[in-house]
């Protein structure tokens, strides 16, 4: 994600194969649930919610990663902080997509699961519901008019709020001053 090349417009590949990729899976993995669901009918409900929770459980430890792995690369390359910025940024908006798809995958699966949706909702209206519930997980600003109504779409939603906090509070914050302790380092 972040160039070696110091060239002016070089900075920061936004489009990266990784990235591509990591979308990519996302979708399929959100599609084929979607799929297993229509092929073996309400019978497999429970194991695919619970599939889905685990999903977004091996999300929150990758996204934990990936967001450290950036911190640590933007710091020993010295990027600047407003680089740094638009690179989580990006994270973010990746986070917020692929959320909103295991909420949009929870509900299709069982609309029960989360309230303040309209039951009969399918395809884009819907996912923009998920994707608003997601970005307001993410942001914290949380209005209450979608809830997570069982116990898996409460268990995603921490999920996102760990991978939020994690993101936002403690690594976002930190890069000033790893970046400051390493110039330190750097100059002795």
């Amino acid at each position: 994600m972040i160039a070696t090349n110091n060239t002016k417009h070089d900075w920061i590949r936004l489009w990266h194969p990784r990235e591509t990729i990591e979308i990519i899976v996302i979708v399929l993995v959100g599609y084929l649930i979607l799929l297993a669901h229509d092929i073996l009918g309400e019978k497999a409900t429970i194991p695919l919610t619970w599939l889905i929770v685990v999903w977004a459980g091996l999300k929150t430890a990758f996204y934990f990663g990936e967001t450290l792995w950036h911190l640590v690369q933007a710091t020993a390359s010295d990027l600047p902080y407003h680089r740094f910025l638009v690179l989580m940024a990006y994270n973010m908006a990746e986070v917020t997509v692929s959320y909103a798809f295991d909420f949009y995958c929870l509900f299709r699966i069982n609309p029960s699961s989360i309230d303040g949706i309209e039951p009969m909702l399918r395809g884009a209206p819907l996912f923009f519901e998920c994707l608003y519930f997601s970005i307001l997980n993410f942001s914290f600003f949380g209005y209450g008019d979608i809830l997570p109504a069982s116990v898996p779409a409460k268990i995603v939603m921490l999920f996102e709020v760990v991978t939020a906090f994690t993101t936002v509070i403690f690594l976002i914050s930190d890069f000033v001053s790893m970046k400051d302790s390493m110039k330190r380092k750097h100059h002795e």
